[in-house]
């Protein structure tokens, strides 16, 4: 459906409709997108960052990262270490300029099992944002939706106040979970649920409303509202415009540049199709999930148990390149005898 010339110009753009619904939230770690969107909120993940950072114009980030990782000494794999933890915090800040609300860092995907270790790094990120002036009200912390992760979560929010958004979420029993443990935010993904049932089913296309990513997310939020869970529900991981504006009324929605700039160029009428008063109206029953019974339910889930393993995958081999670029940064070439 085209929309005249002037009606246009008094119609606003899908995006800025959206925006009356729910929170938009950039995913990305390059600050350009960021400026032109102007989202409230902001996530990014070692793939982001691993992209922003081979950019030419963020070649100072990098080289600060290094020399910071250097001063601290201890071991090569100390310095690296440090040098990534310190680059993710950099571009964190770098981003919070540029944005009122919060930045999302993640914890090294390869502590998914290690909930002490994701306890200590997390903590780890939040003293490097300190060093630079930034408060932890401003940060979500990253964690994997595995049941060490969510522990972690559990433990960073009512122990030490660091909200945690609870990342690679893919099965209601991973949702129940984090909602039990009370997390700040959790990031249900969409496009990654879609892809395993193409690549998976029969079924090429589908509808939006069909799109068993965009019937993941609505299931879960109406579960959070019904049972009255403060976690916020961010529908993330998309793959096309019709995933976002099936999910108009999610508490929040975290968006690639590309899709932002198809959602601004337009012009339909967005209706709301989640809402707090439907939810409450659902047929659901409430659940509760000790770990034997979360890992049964979640281990019933096909689709999560491959998309959470191997977005875990995916992110550590993204952590381990950046390892490797900074630490080609860090060590003199060799001289040559």
């Amino acid at each position: 459906m085209s929309v005249s010339p002037v009606k246009r110009q008094k119609m606003e753009s899908v995006l800025d409709q959206l925006k009356h619904h729910t929170t938009v939230v950039a995913d990305t770690g390059d600050f350009n997108a960021i400026d032109e969107y102007k989202p409230l909120d902001a996530t990014t993940n070692p793939s982001l960052i691993l992209a922003a950072a081979q950019m030419p114009a963020y070649q100072e980030l990098v080289d600060d990262a290094v020399a910071y990782g250097k001063k601290l000494g201890g071991s090569e794999e100390e310095q690296i270490k440090n040098a990534c933890d310190k680059l993710f915090v950099l571009f964190g800040a770098e981003i919070l300029k540029r944005i009122p609300g919060r930045v999302s860092t993640e914890v090294d995907a390869r502590l998914s099992f290690d909930k002490e270790g994701m306890i200590q790094r997390a903590r780890r990120l939040i003293d490097l944002y300190k060093e630079v002036g930034i408060g932890k009200d401003r940060i979500l912390i990253k964690l994997s939706s595995t049941w060490e992760g969510i522990q972690a979560g559990k433990v960073l929010e009512a122990e030490y106040g660091i909200h945690c958004n609870m990342t690679l979420l893919f099965s209601f029993a991973q949702a129940v979970a984090c909602a039990e443990a009370g997390v700040t935010l959790i990031s249900p993904f969409v496009g990654r649920i879609l892809d395993w049932y193409i690549a998976n089913g029969d079924k090429k296309t589908y509808e939006p409303s069909e799109d068993p990513g965009v019937k993941s997310v609505t299931k879960i939020y109406n579960y959070y509202k019904k049972f009255g869970y403060k976690t916020i529900v961010m529908g993330a991981s998309f793959r096309n415009t019709g995933e976002i504006k099936a999910l108009t009324g999610c508490d929040y929605l975290t968006i690639s540049p590309k899709l932002l700039a198809e959602l601004s160029k337009e012009y339909v009428k967005l209706t709301p199709t989640l809402s707090v008063k439907e939810a409450q109206a659902c047929e659901l029953e409430k659940i509760h999930l000790d770990e034997k019974a979360f890992r049964w339910h979640h281990n019933e889930d096909q689709m999560a148990v491959e998309k959470l393993s191997d977005g875990i995958r995916k992110f550590a081999a993204d952590a381990i390149k950046l390892e490797r670029m900074l630490k080609v940064d860090m060590l003199p070439p060799a001289t040559s005898h």
